[in-house]
């Protein structure tokens, strides 16, 4: 068995609509600033799993330098890093995550999120874990000047299906 880390953060704009996180559009004032959309919960996922397996980290995977990420939906990308996982003979056993933000409060959306997490990652709900947090007002998630996430994941090897 493996063990990955990953974390990731993302600032926000100016202004906005709000932005995707685990998946799930959140209505808010700003958006997130990103090359993809800037689910920063599912990069630190992503950067976990790609950790676990020894391939690197998810930004010599999905370059933001090139335009074919311009704006990629991040479930996507974890589901593409799944298939890589198993490719090199590796899946998946359970996931825990936390989301430091101050603003805005993420507590009615942390089902859902834990649920297309979840999906994404071909695992039932019960073995994905995602909590919010904030930074009691300190540094830039506590100044309300983006969002970051941590994730652990804990892999183990690819059983070959029968045929």
């Amino acid at each position: 068995m493996r063990i990955g880390q990953g974390f990731d953060v993302h600032s926000f704009s100016a202004a906005g609509e709000g932005f995707t996180l685990g998946g799930v559009w959140i209505p808010y004032e700003r958006s997130l600033e990103a090359h993809s959309d800037g689910d920063v919960l599912l990069h630190a996922v992503t950067d976990a799993l790609l950790g676990a397996v020894g391939l690197g980290d998810i930004g010599h995977h999905f370059p933001d330098d090139d335009p074919r990420w311009k704006g990629a939906d991040s479930s996507e990308l974890l589901a593409s890093t799944v298939m890589t996982a198993r490719e090199a003979g590796w899946q998946p056993v359970n996931v825990d995550a936390t989301v430091i933000a101050q603003a805005p409060k993420l507590a009615c959306y942390i089902s859902e999120m834990r649920q297309r997490t979840a999906k994404t990652l071909e695992l039932p709900a019960e073995v994905v874990n995602i909590k919010a947090t904030t930074s009691e007002r300190l540094g830039f998630t506590g100044r309300g000047e983006g969002i970051a996430a941590l994730a652990v994941i804990l892999m183990e090897p690819a059983i070959k299906a029968q045929r």
